[in-house]
């Protein structure tokens, strides 16, 4: 117990550096947006748990079993909008449901949840920028502009060193193509970040980027190339069952991933590709985890999967087709055969 909440509040950290990625890049790449967002469920599972007060919601092994079906999420979330019908002057329980449903890929209801907020602590520099950020990612362009952007410099006017806010503002800057502002406000985070932060690194290879944009170069890694990668290669070939091929639309997205068989039930190794593109063949390696301290060579077994989702998103809903196996060392030097044969109920 103590090791997953470890774990989700490194990812509630890791999550001001990862999840909103995508917006750099504008609504064409929004769907890389899924990621990021599923690293907020076990984020939201624990502060759900905190408000809503359900113990076996934090059991890593009921997580684990019931996360293709994201049935605690939805459950916690149930509890907590109806606790907040009793009590609608709550604006802690509304900032925090506005959360989860930003968690669950709703952004809209994200940005009714965190509106209700506002309204109730418009002084509060934290429900303020998540406000300005949920407005951003409920609109069709999920640009860092108009009413978020100037929430955004509001709070920092009035709080300089608000560390989501310098990020946010950063983001809109990239994306207007004003890189050296973009620059500025990312390195004064980096700034008031502590020197050991995790989210460090990814500040900086943001800065790197915005610098490659201003001066028309392909962006380098700031601290030289990545070293081999020497952990576990995990080598995954997957096709799908004849009886569900008419059931691939020209928009679905394939997801091969591997999570602990005992553990935090997060990937540890994720690629995604379109659906159009099997059978697909893929190699799972710790450089395609999601955190820097959470690798396929720090468990010793790992359930590997493949899932073709119709909505884009990473959490498992109904009408999704998918695969996954038993418990498999991570080890494993043979080719791991996936078939896709399951219809997610």
């Amino acid at each position: 117990m103590a090791a997953f909440l470890a774990a989700a509040a490194l990812m509630l950290a890791a999550a001001l550096a990862f999840v909103l990625l995508p917006l750099l890049r504008g609504a064409a790449q929004a769907r890389l947006a899924t990621l990021g967002v599923a690293m907020l469920l076990p984020i939201a599972a624990v502060l759900l748990y905190l408000y809503a007060g359900n113990p076996q919601a934090l059991d890593p092994v009921a997580l684990q079993a019931r996360a293709d079906h994201g049935q605690d999420m939805n459950q916690a979330i149930a509890g907590l909008a109806a606790k907040l019908q009793q009590n609608p002057n709550d604006a802690q329980g509304w900032g925090l449901l506005g959360r989860a449903y930003e968690a669950m890929e709703r952004f809209t209801d994200a940005r009714d949840a965190l509106a209700h907020a506002h309204t109730l602590a418009p002084d509060d520099a934290d429900v303020t920028v998540a406000y300005a950020e949920a407005l951003a990612l409920s609109s069709e362009s999920r640009r860092i502009e108009g009413e978020p952007r100037a929430l955004i410099e509001g709070v920092l006017k009035k709080s300089p060193d608000n560390q989501r806010g310098l990020w946010l503002l950063g983001i809109g800057d990239y994306q207007q193509g004003q890189y050296d502002a973009a620059i500025a406000a990312w390195k004064h985070l980096i700034g008031v970040l502590p020197n050991d932060s995790d989210i460090v690194p990814s500040v900086r290879e943001q800065i790197a980027r915005a610098e490659a944009a201003r001066d028309g170069r392909e962006a380098e890694t700031p601290n030289g190339p990545p070293p081999a990668d020497t952990g576990p290669h995990l080598q995954v070939e997957v096709a799908i069952d004849a009886k569900l091929a008419d059931k691939l639309a020209p928009d679905d997205v394939l997801f091969v991933y591997a999570k602990a068989a005992q553990g935090p039930p997060m990937p540890l190794a994720i690629q995604r590709m379109p659906a159009s593109k099997l059978p697909a063949s893929v190699t799972l390696t710790d450089s395609m985890g999601m955190l820097p301290n959470m690798k396929l060579s720090q468990f010793p077994q790992v359930i590997v999967g493949a899932r073709v989702s119709k909505s884009g998103n990473a959490v498992a809903q109904s009408g999704d087709l998918q695969t996954v196996t038993p418990p498999l060392s991570v080890s494993t030097a043979t080719p791991i055969k996936l078939t896709i044969d399951h219809v997610v109920p």
